[in-house]
């Protein structure tokens, strides 16, 4: 048994893969995959962007349908839908398997929307209903406009991955719209919220190219030795707050309607500064009800010399110095978020509008 599937077994962790493109379903890569252990998929307007305009892989299709008369917006939209119905197909054994926990494929709005909430309910709503399987999760930013349109998603019994959390009163406000939704969907006469998935996906490595750079313009020996450790501990915060929300009588009323705790993702788990350990932010955030989504290089070095250990919750009080100090030294870590979440929506909007610029370049010459 190799160690994604120790990180599930014994880590009470499920590792899901960052990546999605056809040559992964063509080839037999995807599935080799989850034979390793990946339990889930996740894809954003980045990813396909690289995987559409990197590749031939989608030109065929891409003229089949400007031929019968589609707008390359439609066909981009039904060359994604198609890769997400494949990838379900392969994930379905292991949402089986897991009787729904795992075995989920992400699918993410248009990224134009993220400040506007009913564009985003409708476009949400619209890819539930186009795509139809259990195991979809439709990704929606968390940004102030996309908290409602979350909570409004959940309150109709639809799967959701809130993604772009880079705080942890964000984060709060994603948990209560999660409860406040399955609230409303149970009133309505749902009687079993089993069906209802959702992650939280908080944002990991981003932060700490962030802060280390504002922490080297401070300079002081003090703030130069809280380099590389803000991220980790800002996320064990977020998961002493996701223990205390998911517990107690509110969410126990739910729960006896078989709902299932809206877990904490991890998100953006690559390390991007060389100097720190490739796995960090693997190792340092493993406990149960999380799900680490990694890209290939950090899967494949963590697969190879990852540590499986309960990590998250080791010592609160040590993140909670952590975050107290870097504040102390002068890092606004409520900027740091808003800073992260406006540069999140704009390179998710960059990639969306530029692949929508290369097919139409392709079209042109069809």
């Amino acid at each position: 048994m190799g160690l994604l599937h120790d990180l599930h077994e014994n880590g009470g962790q499920s590792p899901w893969l960052d990546n999605l493109r056809r040559g992964y379903l063509r080839s037999g890569e995807l599935q080799a995959y989850v034979d390793r252990g990946i339990r889930g998929i996740t894809s954003n307007p980045s990813i396909f962007q690289k995987a559409i305009a990197d590749s031939d892989d989608y030109d065929e299709q891409f003229g089949s349908l400007l031929a019968g008369g589609a707008s390359v917006d439609d066909a981009y939209w039904r060359m994604v839908t198609d890769d997400i119905g494949e990838a379900l197909d392969v994930l379905r054994p292991v949402y089986d398997g897991s009787d729904g926990v795992d075995g989920y494929v992400s699918v993410e709005v248009d990224p134009g929307l993220a400040s506007d909430t009913d564009g985003t309910i409708q476009s949400a709503r619209h890819l539930h209903e186009a795509i139809d399987a259990p195991n979809v999760l439709v990704k929606i930013p968390a940004t102030a406009e996309g908290v409602p349109a979350i909570r409004t998603m959940l309150a109709e019994g639809r799967s959701i991955n809130v993604t772009l959390i880079f705080s942890i009163d964000r984060y709060a406000e994603v948990m209560e719209a999660y409860l406040a939704g399955l609230e409303t969907y149970a009133a309505s006469g749902a009687e079993d919220l089993s069906k209802v998935a959702s992650v939280a996906s908080f944002f990991i490595s981003r932060v700490d190219t962030e802060v280390d750079n504002r922490l080297d313009a401070i300079g002081t020996d003090e703030a130069l030795a809280l380099r590389g450790k803000v991220a980790v501990a800002q996320a064990q915060l977020a998961y002493q707050r996701f223990q205390e929300v998911f517990s107690g009588p509110r969410w126990e009323a739910l729960a006896a309607k078989g709902a299932r705790v809206q877990r904490p993702l991890w998100a953006s788990t690559s390390t991007k500064n060389p100097d720190y350990p490739d796995t960090l932010y693997v190792d340092t955030l493993i406990g149960p009800d999380t799900v680490n989504t990694m890209p290939e290089a950090t899967l494949e070095a963590f697969d190879d010399h990852g540590t499986v250990a309960r990590t998250v919750d080791a010592d609160f009080a040590a993140a909670q110095d952590v975050v107290d100090r870097v504040s102390a030294v002068g890092v606004d870590l409520d900027e740091v978020a808003r800073v992260l979440e406006d540069e999140g929506v704009a390179a998710f909007s960059k990639s969306f509008d530029e692949l929508i610029t290369t097919l139409e370049a392709k079209a042109a010459e069809l």
